[in-house]
């Protein structure tokens, strides 16, 4: 049965085929885009993500193997089945090994076709919904773009298994979301979800902490205390900064991973524990190794998969759409009245560098919001927010003004207020001085001491 609505990109420089293959295709419920190059194809991959590629080997500007094995590389979670009117056994099988989902020999039982995309999509089409057919597993990661869609499907794939993970990518852009988001995608989901930031807590704590210890294991230890490590039985471990973690305490982790036991300080007995172990790291990992100052068994034992989340400014598209939602839940724990951001101000966010990521773009909203004073938030409290130098920019009438005004000003306040003497220094007649005063709208008196607004008499 088609998984109706879902999107097949056909590539194919057989025009006639094209047209017959989009008809019965849309026939069976699907939403079909066709190309007739492998360029074209690209193109249209670069737009919008489709939920399954068929393309046959031999293009006129390309070779289809080749394009196959682009795709493969961009695009890992995306199924692909290649056609051909040349079949061979040798084609079949390397186009199998590299991981195309299926290779038919043209002419080609059309039943047979609809059955392997059908097959494909079962692969592949849940990689946005959750155990319960929605997208509930991922509600916390707000997201429109390409990167994070792609990043969200082998992430929905991924948590179907009970494979460790390495998530990557810099300080700031989601890894413990994500993380999250796996485990209410796993089978683990009801289990607990624990999560130990391996950074934060001082070495000497972190022992007890994740493996727990018995009474009188240490000086202080008056009572014993369960691990985190237990607690997350049956459920998902999250090693937060897992590269900060002492070299001691990756043995004993290790030891933990390997023999799905655990053992509190100062005991001799193991306790055994089932958990899925994520990890995530901003530091070059591999480059610790060389340093030794990261064990490479342990290494290979938490890098089963790896996701690298990209950085804000890789996912521009998002930053309105992650600003609007914060504000509106910032507003709302705030009581104050805010409803978004002025044209001018959301192209700002949008623009910004953003080396802090989604971290940095939250504590932003966080700033404009407590100081929003109207319903629309404006460019210049955005500026302020992000620290970026005012630079007003004036038409000639506009700065002349303003300077013609503070410099009357000024001579104001240079004579106290006295007209004579301050049209004397601007080397003014004292009639064309009052014009001037006048089409500013500035009083003398207001200049004398005392501020009074009396009449001048002794000019």
């Amino acid at each position: 049965m088609a998984a109706t609505g879902a999107h097949l990109l056909l590539v194919d420089d057989d025009d006639d085929l094209l047209r017959l293959l989009s008809m019965r295709l849309m026939a069976n419920g699907y939403r079909v885009t066709a190309v007739g190059s492998a360029e074209a194809a690209l193109a249209r991959l670069s737009i919008e993500l489709p939920s399954l590629v068929i393309s046959d080997i031999r293009l006129p500007d390309r070779d289809g193997m080749a394009l196959f094995q682009q795709i493969r590389n961009q695009h890992p979670a995306l199924p692909v089945i290649l056609l051909t009117a040349h079949g061979t056994i040798p084609d079949a099988v390397e186009a199998t090994t590299l991981g195309a989902y299926a290779y038919l020999t043209k002419p080609f039982d059309a039943k047979i076709l609809l059955d392997r995309i059908s097959q494909a999509l079962a692969l592949t089409a849940p990689a946005t919904a959750g155990p319960d057919g929605d997208d509930s597993w991922r509600a916390e990661i707000i997201s429109r773009s390409q990167a994070m869609a792609e990043l969200l499907a082998e992430a929905r794939l991924v948590a179907a298994s009970d494979a460790s993970v390495l998530i990557r990518g810099e300080s700031g852009t989601g890894k413990e979301l994500l993380a999250r988001a796996i485990h209410r995608a796993s089978r683990r989901a009801n289990a607990p979800f624990i999560a130990v930031n391996c950074g934060a807590i001082p070495e000497q704590l972190l022992e007890s902490e994740l493996f727990g210890h018995v009474k009188g294991a240490y000086t202080g230890a008056v009572s014993s205390r369960e691990g985190l490590v237990q607690a997350a039985d049956g459920g998902t471990l999250f090693l937060d900064e897992i590269g900060d973690m002492p070299l001691l305490l990756q043995v004993k982790l290790l030891r933990v991973l390997q023999e799905r036991v655990v053992r509190q300080l100062g005991s001799d007995v193991g306790r055994p524990v089932d958990v899925r172990v994520l990890s995530a790291t901003h530091r070059d990992l591999d480059a610790a190794m060389v340093e030794g100052q990261f064990r490479e068994d342990l290494y290979y034992r938490l890098n089963v998969i790896t996701l690298t989340l990209p950085a804000l400014a890789q996912r521009r598209e998002d930053i309105g759409l992650l600003a609007t939602r914060f504000l509106q839940m910032l507003a709302s724990k705030y009581g104050k009245t805010v409803n978004g951001f002025a044209p001018d101000a959301l192209e700002a966010l949008t623009r910004a560098a953003w080396p802090g990521n989604v971290r940095q773009l939250y504590n932003v909203v966080e700033h404009v919001c407590a100081l929003a004073t109207a319903p629309l938030v404006p460019l210049t409290l955005v500026h302020r927010a992000l620290r970026v130098p005012t630079l007003e920019v004036l038409s000639y009438t506009e700065a002349k003004q303003r300077f013609e005004r503070n410099y009357l000003v000024q001579l104001l306040k240079l004579t106290d207020g006295n007209v004579s003497d301050a049209a004397r220094l601007a080397e003014r007649n004292r009639t064309e001085f009052y014009r001037l005063l006048s089409k500013y709208d500035l009083n003398a008196a207001q200049f004398r001491e005392g501020g009074t607004v009396a009449e001048e008499r002794q000019d």
